[in-house]
């Protein structure tokens, strides 16, 4: 199936829903338990959200979400090609993704997530290019055809440490209800970094948010993750509502942005720790996490490749390992109704390989986001979504070494030309999100990268993106 016929099929699914939503409406369509996959709304169906909200009851959880995002741009500058260069001539791809998030509660307080996935489709240029792709929901791995696979499959304990309860924040992965405002969460198995750490309510989630990897998450920050973005870990979080220490063990990539793990994990591993600090000022709420992380991973230091110490294929020698440490500030701030700010600093010590996420070694974001009630788009519920504005810029920087290694000809696994005339790189986006119904979003989108991959000889590159996401 092409990918005109997925968008077919949403626009099908948003006809279908217009023509019988009066008739289900008439029948109720409340919502109390489930909220869709992301930061959507009400489901698609009242009809299927009434089964959600019974099944939720007998403790089984239900959600799912599709989400298509077609992207391209028109040709620009370009002097020369390398391996991992964007290509200059005017290009267009897709990705498309559909979730099923299934839960089951085991006992007080614990319950297990299954989650099968189908995803098809690529990223422009391979998904190379440029350290901020445009597209959070292309990864290395890609495919002409729907191929499934099982990215979040965990367990969860929730110890209450308070009687006073709070309603929580929506998450498809979890619950509806409240939980104790002091608790204690402990989660086992396979899942994305991003479902724990780093979180910013402006910017996290390319599928209703900003697109880009550089506002996705911190960009610097060599997040451990397979080549589909998911790895295998034991997370402990507390929070009591004003504070929150989060820490994990994560396995890391067995090679360079690989779709396998390090099957040593004692040895090659990622350790996160995490300092959350929320706040309100005036009514208005904010927060503050300050994020550490070491890896141990098989890269090699960027001296070594350079000096030609270490095989072409930037992997150190069988039973070797090297560190990387990084860290984050991230920040949010509601500074007045309807308006939201946020911004990210991040940073590695630029000495070994970028094994994982992204290409930078200093990155600085921040954004502006607005509500659509501003100008009479806002939520028609408490617990549906409205239109939304982004507006944000990121900033990025390689360290001395690796910068040497690009001057070189050093290749990574997003860029590396054979040569470099090295400027930082900027990538500016925007977005309007449009609630068109129940469950229902379309995106316009619009991206220009400056220097990519460090590159003052190509661009700037202009990316026009469309996106569309179904969700109960």
């Amino acid at each position: 199936m092409n990918s005109y016929a997925w968008v077919l099929l949403l626009l099908l699914a948003l006809t279908t829903q217009a023509l019988i939503s009066p008739a289900l409406a008439q029948r109720g369509s409340g919502r109390g338990a489930g909220e869709p996959l992301g930061a959507e709304g009400d489901a698609l169906f009242p009809s299927l959200d009434l089964l959600q909200r019974q099944g939720e009851a007998a403790g089984w959880l239900l959600h799912g979400q599709a989400t298509f995002v077609e992207q391209g741009h028109p040709s620009f500058r370009s002097p020369y090609v390398g391996a991992n260069s964007m290509q200059p001539k005017a290009m267009q791809r897709n990705t498309f993704s559909a979730d099923l998030i299934l839960g089951r509660r085991l006992w007080e307080g614990a319950e297990v997530i299954l989650n099968p996935q189908v995803i098809r489709g690529f990223g422009l240029s391979g998904t190379r290019g440029m350290a901020a792709f445009p597209n959070g929901e292309a990864f290395r791995i890609g495919s002409e055809t729907p191929s499934g696979f099982i990215p979040r499959a965990f367990i969860r304990q929730t110890i209450g440490l308070s009687a006073d309860m709070v309603e929580q924040e929506r998450d498809p992965l979890r619950f509806a209800g409240t939980l104790p405002r002091e608790r204690i969460t402990i989660t086992a198995g396979k899942f994305a970094v991003f479902d724990i750490f780093d979180d910013n309510r402006y910017a996290h989630d390319p599928r209703s948010q900003f697109l880009n990897w550089a506002f996705v998450s911190a960009g610097a920050f060599d997040w451990t993750n397979d080549a589909k973005g998911f790895t295998n870990a034991l997370a402990v979080e507390w929070e009591d509502g004003t504070w929150g220490v989060r820490a994990g063990a994560l396995q890391v990539a067995r090679r360079i942005n690989s779709l396998s793990l390090d099957p040593q994990p004692m040895r090659g591993h990622q350790l996160i720790l995490q300092l959350d600090r929320f706040w309100q000022v005036n009514g208005r709420e904010g927060a503050v996490r300050l994020i550490g992380g070491y890896s141990r991973t098989r890269s090699s230091s960027y001296d070594s490749l350079v000096a030609g110490d270490i095989e072409a294929t930037g992997i150190q020698p069988q039973g070797r390992y090297a560190a990387k440490r990084m860290a984050v500030l991230n920040l949010e701030q509601e500074i007045a109704e309807g308006i939201g700010v946020f911004s990210r600093l991040s940073w590695n010590n630029g000495r070994t390989q970028q094994w994982m996420y992204s290409e930078m070694d200093r990155a600085a974001s921040a954004g502006l986001v607005l509500d659509g009630a501003l100008w009479g788009r806002g939520a028609e519920s408490l617990h549906s979504a409205g239109d939304t504005l982004g507006l944000a810029v990121n900033i990025a920087a390689l360290s001395a070494p690796h910068r040497r290694f690009v001057e070189a000809g050093g290749v990574g696994f997003l860029i590396g030309e054979g040569r470099l005339r090295y400027k930082p790189e900027v990538a500016v986006e925007s977005y309007y999100d449009r609630h068109i119904s129940h469950g229902l979003h379309a995106a316009l989108n619009v991206q220009v990268i400056a220097n990519p991959a460090y590159n003052a000889d190509r661009g700037p590159i202009l990316l026009l993106g469309l996106r569309l996401r179904s969700a109960f």
